[in-house]
């Protein structure tokens, strides 16, 4: 039977923390690059790109239904957790959210137990998300690719786990006007790739915004050329950088695209 002194110290250890509390743990958890609401208080108050990511969530959240009730998610590149949390308190049955880096995921972890939500948080690489079983209603791509050495591998890979919607947001840099091209054209027309509409990724070998994790930036019309050419139809474009698809061709003759080139046979 559990003394009176046992009681208050469990008590003790499940009571909400106070403000200041919260502030010295979230100091202690490093740098959030999610600036995440916890009970009023915000984890990164001086983001350099303002109230981030919620200046982006304004109107990607506005794309996505109120109510996931029964709705399972995948939040690739979880960061700090704040796209996890949102899913969760819409009434998403299942969040998992994966990312590489263990700071970001001791924050996620931290974020939603404050928040007393139920989100599984994992160590897992992006090109590894095959070993996940089963597929999603909802796969969160955000902020991820143009972090990745190789971008379009990885984007074949996540598309095997779409039963429902892919959310794939990228940083886009260079024109943004989307045209229509020609299927093919002929070996000595180079104009076209002086023409600054026209689908490129632009490569950084070395760092770009004080971050040497930014290997390839894509114009807006190479998103969407790489979105279609993985199999996806695109269904809304929520904000600059955000792009909603759902699985339309990602397969051929009952293989994935990802698998054929793999085989050498796409």
């Amino acid at each position: 039977m559990s003394s009176l002194s046992d009681l208050l110290v469990q008590k003790q250890a499940s009571s909400p923390l106070d403000s200041q509390d919260l502030e010295r743990r979230i100091a202690e958890l490093g740098e959030w690059f999610h600036n995440v609401n916890l009970r009023g208080v915000p984890t990164a108050p001086h983001h350099f790109l303002g109230d981030f990511p919620n200046i982006k969530w304004e109107h990607i959240g506005k794309a996505l239904p109120q109510d996931l009730s029964g709705a399972t998610v995948l939040d690739i590149g979880c960061n700090g957790g704040f796209y996890s949390i949102q899913m969760k308190q819409r009434g998403a049955e299942r969040v998992l959210g994966i990312d590489v880096d263990d700071r970001y995921l001791s924050q996620a972890r931290f974020a939603a137990e404050t928040l007393e939500l139920e989100i599984e948080f994992e160590k897992r690489s992006v090109y590894d998300v095959e070993e996940i079983p089963g597929q999603f209603d909802y796969v969160l791509f955000m902020g991820v690719f143009y972090h990745l050495r190789y971008p379009l591998f990885a984007l074949d890979k996540i598309i095997k786990k779409v039963a429902g919607k892919l959310v794939f947001q990228t940083m886009v840099r260079g024109s943004g006007r989307i045209r229509r091209w020609d299927a093919d054209y002929p070996f000595w027309n180079e104009g076209i790739f002086r023409d600054p509409d026209f689908p490129a990724m632009y490569f950084i070998e070395q760092s770009y915004s004080n971050d040497p994790t930014n290997w390839w930036i894509p114009n807006a019309g190479a998103v969407e050329a790489m979105l279609r050419s993985s199999g996806l139809k695109i269904l809304d474009r929520p904000e600059v950088e955000t792009w909603i698809c759902s699985p339309a061709s990602v397969t051929r003759n009952g293989s994935y695209i990802v698998d054929l080139e793999l085989q050498g046979t796409l």
